[in-house]
């Protein structure tokens, strides 16, 4: 593997997933509209809680190339499951934009599946401790 290779892995996890992070963390700094946003779009926020610990976890995960392939995963469904409940309104360019790059995440996390976390990530240092 040459030094391309071995540097582009961690930073593209970092790329990929940190707006996961941030995002999960935004909103418990803004949780009554956050929740009331879900409401509105017509799922319950009561789910709220699942959703920032699924960001936060996977995102942080992902980062570290911790059981990549798993987090990633859910990360890939958690994009196009958000995709398809908040940015379905195809009228709307700036919401067909956000459904996209839904999309285009839920793609580059699919890429993570098949490929793994790559060189410097705690996967790899724990299968070479096997």
């Amino acid at each position: 593997m040459n030094q391309v290779q071995h540097y582009s892995a961690p930073i593209g996890r970092l790329f990929i997933a940190l707006i996961f992070v941030m995002a999960g963390l935004n909103k418990i700094f803004a949780y009554e509209g956050t929740q009331a946003y879900m409401d509105a779009m017509g799922v319950p926020g009561g789910l709220l809680p699942l959703v920032i610990l699924a960001e936060v976890a996977l995102g942080l995960a992902v980062i570290v190339g911790y059981q990549t392939r798993l987090a990633a995963f859910g990360l890939a469904g958690f994009s196009v499951l958000s995709a398809i409940l908040f940015h379905g309104d195809f009228s709307d360019q700036n919401q067909m934009t956000l459904f996209m790059k839904n999309v285009a995440m839920a793609g580059g996390f699919l890429f993570l599946v098949a490929h793994g976390g790559g060189a410097f990530s705690l996967d790899n240092r724990l299968a070479k401790n096997d």
